[in-house]
């Protein structure tokens, strides 16, 4: 991802870490994971995180951008429904991609704007294709969905957040501040019986 600040300036640029691979998305044969760290970058505007799709799932990804100072975490991605999995999984899917990224802006005290394709794309292989479900959103620290684009069409998304809420919301709970680092030696490990 390439960060221009509001003057069209470059800001700097994010290689994505978390690369997936299931059944439809193969990534990991032809990514590799990105290797800049987790970047903020300081805008006109605000202090903006960047992480890019897959890495919305991680909270450590979250945690680590909000400790270094974003007050907004930017997540574009591209995620949406297998056609053949949408009536039963459907919602259910969603409103776990809607509630995690809501839970980061809870956990950390940052705004989150969650930036979703739309639209069809069909496999070219001739498998089902994906129906990208849009819903690109704001939500503010205390997860609260502030705007929302439609599932179904290309939208620009304009909303004001208030940074001082920010501060307001770290105070009221201040979970960064009563991080316990010396409990957290596990979370290095690859797998914990």
């Amino acid at each position: 991802m390439v960060v221009l600040d509001a003057d069209g300036s470059y800001s700097g640029k994010y290689r994505k870490i978390h690369i997936p691979d299931d059944p439809h998305f193969h990534e990991k044969f032809y990514f590799t994971p990105g290797d800049l760290g987790y970047r903020v970058f300081n805008t006109k505007y605000g202090r903006v995180g960047t992480l890019i799709c897959w890495d919305q799932w991680f909270p450590e990804a979250a945690r680590i951008t909000a400790m270094k100072g974003a007050q907004i975490i930017l997540y574009p991605t591209a995620i949406g429904w297998l056609p053949e999995e949408k009536d039963e999984f459907g919602e259910s899917q969603f409103n776990a991609w809607l509630s995690v990224q809501k839970g980061h802006a809870v956990a950390n005290g940052v705004y989150i704007a969650a930036v979703n394709r739309v639209g069809f794309e069909p496999s070219p292989d001739g498998n089902s294709g994906i129906q990208f479900w849009g819903s690109s959103f704001v939500a503010n620290p205390y997860g609260e969905v502030i705007k929302m684009a439609s599932q179904e069409d290309e939208e620009i998304l304009i909303t004001e957040v208030d940074l001082q809420k920010i501060e307001e919301f770290r105070k009221m709970w201040p979970f960064l501040r009563d991080r316990r680092v010396d409990s957290y030696g596990d979370i290095t490990k690859i797998w914990i019986d």
